[in-house]
């Protein structure tokens, strides 16, 4: 088979996704170079980022300001 050297960077949506990719490495139809995985939690300012509303969140802030 010809090698067409060609490399891709894909960014996977959803988990499931990671079980078709072993199958297509197993026949020898892709090849994965780095495996990159996320941190399984996200950090609590990005969580929650925007949750609340500024008004709220600045009542908070003053109330354990001293």
């Amino acid at each position: 088979m010809e090698s067409l050297e060609n490399t891709m960077l894909i960014e996977v949506l959803d988990n499931k996704t990671i079980g078709l990719i072993r199958e297509l490495e197993k026949l020898n139809l892709i090849k994965v170079l780095e495996e990159r995985l996320p941190d399984t939690k996200p950090k609590l300012s990005d969580k929650y980022r925007g949750k609340i509303p500024l008004h709220v969140a600045d009542q908070m802030k003053s109330n354990i300001q001293p």
